[in-house]
């Protein structure tokens, strides 16, 4: 695919953050399967479902193109999954694994944040009302999990992890 133009990098961005919430959908999976606080495994359970949603919407912006969904390998989430088997392999305890998944997802909110940030003008210039609109639904949607995650991980007792 050449990159030529606004629409070229809009699909690309498309296909990466398609890829992305694919790949998310199953780590929400195992982070709720891999978390021990009731709270916290069902914020994953519940952010899964919005992660279906938000590929919903964006195979609707693919067919605003007339072309199907494509995914486009997304290293960056790629680097944090791979981060996290990582971590796991360590065989934390479960009190600092659960802490772990409460930072993990915060980091890839992050990242769909700026993925669907960088979106939204692109939409916007190529004149896609619509797909702009689909894509804030999904930007507002991480930003509130990111927000109800920041919640759980202040309210987490950090006094079950030993410091030392």
């Amino acid at each position: 695919m050449s990159m030529d133009t606004i629409q070229d990098l809009f699909e690309h961005g498309l296909e990466d953050i398609y890829h992305a919430e694919h790949q998310l959908l199953d780590a929400l999976e195992d982070l709720e399967e891999n978390t021990e606080r009731d709270e916290i495994a069902s914020a994953f359970s519940e952010h899964r479902e919005e992660t279906q949603g938000q590929i919903d919407r964006l195979e609707e912006v693919f067919e605003m193109f007339g072309e199907p969904p494509e995914k486009e390998e997304c290293e960056g989430i790629e680097g944090l999954l791979e981060e996290y088997e990582e971590f796991e392999s360590m065989d934390p305890s479960q009190e600092v694994m659960d802490y772990h998944n409460m930072a993990a997802a915060e980091k890839t909110e992050h990242y769909e944040i700026a993925a669907y940030g960088n979106l939204i003008p692109l939409a916007d210039q190529l004149g896609m009302d619509e797909a702009a609109d689909l894509l804030e639904e999904n930007l507002r949607e991480e930003q509130d999990a990111l927000e109800e995650l920041k919640e759980l991980t202040e309210q987490y007792e950090m006094d079950a992890i030993p410091a030392e």
